[in-house]
C-alpha cells in the first residue's frame, strides 16, 4: 500500500523544511491545504507534546493517513522558560515577530553571558493509519542575541544566536539549519523512526 504523509501545518516555510528532510523517504507529502483539509483546532495542551499530538490526531482523523504534527517553541530562562509552548500567541497572535523579539530582547537587557541561554523545543508527533501515535523530541540550544539579524528562517530565528556558528538561526542557511535544528533533529528521529515501522508493517504483509 503506498502511503502519503500530511503535515499539520499551512506553513509553507516550515513545509519546505519538512520536504527537504523527509524526501527520501519516498512518500508524497502534503501540508493540510494540499491535502484539502480544513480546521480550526483548539490546542489546549500544557506540553508540547500534548499540543503535537492533538494536532496530528484532528488531521488524522479526516484522512485516515499518516499524520505528522509539531509543536515548537522558543524556550528563554531567564524570564521562566517563556513564551514556550505559547510562542505562537505570545503578545497575540496579530502581533508581528519584530514586535515580539524585540520585547523579549528588552526583558533581557540585564542578563548576562549564560543567563542569556535560550533554545528551540520541537516535539513531532505521528499517527499511523491504524491509530498508533509515535512521539520524537529535540532542542536547539542558543543564547537570546542582543539585537535581531538575519533574514532566512521565520519567527525567533533572528534573536537566537548560536554559538558555535557565530550566527542567528536567521542568519544560517537552510542546510546548515537542517542538520542543527530542533525541527531537523527530531524529523531526522521521525523519519528513523517511521522507516522501521513502515518496514516492519510492510514484512508483516508479505506472504512469502
Amino acid at each position: 500500500m503506498k502511503h502519503r504523509i500530511i503535515f499539520a501545518t499551512g506553513n509553507e516555510g516550515k513545509m519546505r523544511e519538512i520536504r527537504l528532510i523527509l524526501a527520501d523517504l519516498g512518500m508524497e507529502i502534503l501540508s493540510m491545504k494540499d491535502a484539502g483539509v480544513e480546521l480550526d483546532i483548539v490546542e489546549d495542551g500544557t506540553t508540547f507534546a500534548e499540543n503535537a499530538e492533538i494536532k496530528a490526531k484532528a488531521v488524522w482523523e479526516k484522512t485516515g493517513d499518516i499524520v505528522l504534527a509539531d509543536d515548537s517553541g522558543l524556550v528563554v530562562d531567564y524570564i521562566n522558560g517563556e513564551p514556550g509552548i505559547y510562542s505562537a500567541r505570545y503578545m497575540g497572535e496579530d502581533t508581528s515577530y519584530e514586535i515580539k523579539n524585540n520585547n523579549i530582547i528588552s526583558r533581557l537587557a540585564d542578563a548576562k553571558g549564560k543567563e542569556r541561554s535560550a533554545r528551540f523545543v520541537c516535539n513531532i508527533a505521528a499517527v499511523l493509519p491504524d491509530g498508533q501515535v509515535e512521539h520524537t523530541e529535540a532542542c536547539m540550544e542558543g543564547l537570546i542575541a542582543d539585537e535581531p539579524a538575519g533574514n532566512e528562517g521565520f519567527g525567533y530565528d533572528p534573536i537566537l544566536y548560536i554559538p558555535e556558528f557565530g550566527l542567528t538561526s536567521a542568519q544560517l542557511s537552510i542546510e546548515q539549519k537542517n542538520q542543527i535544528s530542533h525541527r531537523g533533529k527530531a524529523l531526522e528521529a521521525m523519519k528513523e523512526r517511521l522507516n522501521a515501522i513502515l518496514g516492519r508493517k510492510a514484512d508483516e504483509d508479505t506472504d512469502c
